[in-house]
């Protein structure tokens, strides 16, 4: 009989804030955007042809006003519709300004001038909120130094570019420094601030043979480091470059638009002839047919449902990646958004993939208790460089336990460890080199639930028995929920190892399903059965074994410690600071976006579908036609840009723990 006990549970790590560790992204100032300034020029101008048109001044001073309004704010759609049209398509930026030109042919320069000056402001509100997700992919990449200090073979140093850094040089990080390159610690030991790429909130003890990463920062002592990639090659760089396509990519929504577009614009093109040309043969007036033609070109242009798109898909991006989530593409954020079943991985996904000491075992009315078993193992385990030994130091450490230094270490791979420990001799290995004597049934225990079991010995009799695992991230539970309540669909666990391991996880989880001992194709088979009955499923992982989920689901999200340049390069979106708890966040956010999409595209179709048929059946001003059509393009616009806020990101982050909006 054996008398178990549990050791208290690990402290958790302090929650991590909206900007916890992550970089300081340089913010472009609205007026830096070109299309900004040219567009403020013409509001400019239009104000001053305005005033000077009320003040009874001469008609060409604010005729002359208003023709550099349309300079200001028309050349550039202008010469985008002419490239265009030189490439035998017909661009929606051409028709508004042909649409402007021809209100000044009769007479009506005022109304045409406010269609520039409100088709640059919605031009210059979408660049505006492109701007912005790229300064929240580009921000990544002022993580690393520009320099650093290469030590030469002699030991002399020398201050080089840190793209001038070639594998297995070594540079010489000093306190306090920035690392330039990812490596490996040859010399020197030091604490070293990873939040920026692990997410971690303490910093990581480094010493001889630790990995380290370019752009995470130095602590107080001095660190030599072999170099192991080029700058372009760093996580900081693969990152970077795997979601800067982000503001060129286009969703299918929008490429859709496009698609129907060029066929919409000859359309509106035919259809103002036809209304130019027959109210004029049937006796109508040249300048009632010609303004009747203008206004319908304004209002029948599909921009507003062009902009109705992008801005929203945009934003989703900007903010996630301002909160840590890198989505790579507007695509992406749909795909998300259609999110109906997630599968995770459990190592390095739902567990840090770091060894924790979950239970002891002692021998019922045996002569220790389990802490005193926990402190003749964390003695003899003291040298030891193995992750299970390290698990023990770091439990005893985390309960307050002291323990006598050991002699006579000897460690043994594949056996375990021997030392000396109060005079007594300790030995603590494995049950199948170490017989467990009492203990075989706790042993056996501890193995049906998925541990490794660790026997300790005193003079060759088995005083206890530990039971290590893979600590599961403290908030693997809580995100489990949130998707489970998000989506609608409980998770799915599929993983590599074996039944008992992947269970014990899926039970402090709360996942029902799972699927253990999975091949790599084998979890793509899974996600493609899963699409083959109606899911769309979003795979969430970290390893190179993952990497064929996260092809096959329709969203794959890579945790941000994951070192494998394929699974960052298949997957969809990439969460920097490895906080789990992001993925419900950033599927309701695209959900949120996906709404905001289907709202701007009614709102702006509902406008075009009243204003086309109120110039057909009857007269529409010019005026009230500009400021209804181009008022609603602003109006979609603006509607998008909402989804940049902060606010945006808390509300989808309650959206995903409670379903209410």
């Amino acid at each position: 009989m054996v008398a178990p006990e549990t050791p208290a549970p690990p402290q958790q790590s302090p929650p991590r804030g909206p900007g916890a560790g992550s970089p300081r992204t340089r913010r472009t100032p609205l007026f830096a955007l070109p299309e900004a300034r040219w567009a403020a020029a013409a509001v400019v101008l239009f104000a001053l042809g305005a005033l000077l048109q009320v003040t009874g001044v001469p008609a060409w001073t604010w005729w002359g006003a208003y023709l550099v309004c349309y300079l200001a704010g028309g050349w550039q759609p202008a010469l985008a519709g002419l490239q265009a049209l030189r490439d035998r398509t017909l661009d929606v930026d051409l028709l508004m300004v042909v649409a402007a030109l021809g209100a000044a042919s009769i007479g009506q320069i005022t109304d045409g001038a406010l269609l520039i000056i409100i088709f640059a402001t919605s031009g210059a509100l979408e660049s505006f909120a492109t701007a912005r997700t790229e300064d929240s992919v580009r921000g990544l990449l002022d993580l690393a130094p520009e320099s650093a200090t290469r030590l030469r073979p002699d030991g002399a140093e020398e201050r080089v570019a840190v793209a001038e850094l070639a594998p297995g040089d070594t540079v010489l990080v000093r306190p306090g420094e920035q690392i330039g390159a990812d490596g490996v610690v040859v010399r020197g030991s030091s604490e070293v601030d990873q939040a920026t790429i692990t997410g971690e909130p303490l910093p990581a003890d480094k010493t001889g043979g630790d990995e380290v990463f370019a752009g995470t920062l130095n602590g107080t002592g001095a660190l030599q480091i072999r170099v192991a990639q080029r700058a372009e090659g760093t996580v900081v760089a693969r990152i970077g470059a795997l979601v800067d396509r982000a503001t060129r990519t286009k969703a299918r929504t929008q490429l859709f638009i496009d698609r129907i577009e060029q066929r919409y614009s000859i359309g509106v093109v035919v259809a103002t002839l036809a209304v130019f040309a027959v109210p004029l043969a049937l006796g109508e007036s040249l300048q009632d047919s010609l303004l009747r033609a203008m206004v319908l070109m304004i209002v029948a242009s599909p921009c507003a449902v062009v902009l109705a798109t992008m801005p929203p898909l945009l934003a989703a991006i900007a903010n996630a990646g301002r909160h840590g989530v890198l989505v790579k593409s507007a695509v992406a954020v749909e795909q998300l958004a259609g999110t109906s079943r997630v599968v995770f991985d459990k190592t390095g996904t739902l567990t840090a993939g770091t060894p924790e000491l979950v239970r002891i075992s002692t021998v019922e009315g045996g002569p220790m208790s389990a802490d005193r078993v926990l402190a003749l193992a964390a003695a003899a385990e003291h040298a030891s460089e193995h992750p299970l030994a390290t698990a023990v130091v770091q439990a005893a450490a985390r309960r307050g336990i002291t323990y006598p230094a050991a002699t006579e270490f000897t460690a043994q791979p594949g056996r375990g460890v021997r030392a000396r420990v109060d005079g007594h001799r300790i030995a603590v290995g494995s049950p199948a080199v170490h017989a467990p004597g009492p203990l075989g049934a706790a042993v056996a225990d501890l193995q049906a639930e998925g541990c490794s079991a660790v026997v300790v010995l005193r003079d060759g009799e088995p005083v206890g028995a530990l039971g290590i695992a893979d600590r599961v991230r403290p908030e693997a539970a809580a995100t489990t929920a949130a998707v489970a309540h998000r989506t609608g669909g409980s998770p799915i666990l599929l993983t590599g190892d074996d039944a008992a391991a992947a269970t014990r996880v899926a039970e402090r989880v709360g996942i029902r399903d799972v699927r253990a001992g999975l091949l790599p194709e084998d979890k793509a088979e899974v996600v493609g059965r899963l699409q083959a009955s109606g899911a769309s499923v979003t795979a969430v992982g970290d390893g190179i074994n993952d990497a064929p989920a996260l092809a096959a689901a329709d969203a794959g999200v890579a945790m941000g410690g994951t070192r494998s340049d394929l699974t960052l390069q298949t997957a969809d979106a990439v969460i920097v600071r490895d906080d789990l708890t992001t993925v419900p966040t950033v599927i309701a956010l695209a959900r949120r976006a996906h709404r905001t999409v289907v709202a701007n595209l009614v709102l702006a179709g509902t406008c075009i579908a009243v204003l086309v048929l109120w110039d057909l059946v009857g007269t529409l001003p010019l005026p009230l036609a500009v400021a209804g059509h181009e008022g609603s393009t602003i109006l979609v616009a603006l509607n998008g840009l909402r989804l940049l806020r902060g606010a945006a990101w808390r509300r989808a982050g309650r959206e995903a723990r409670t379903g209410s909006r």
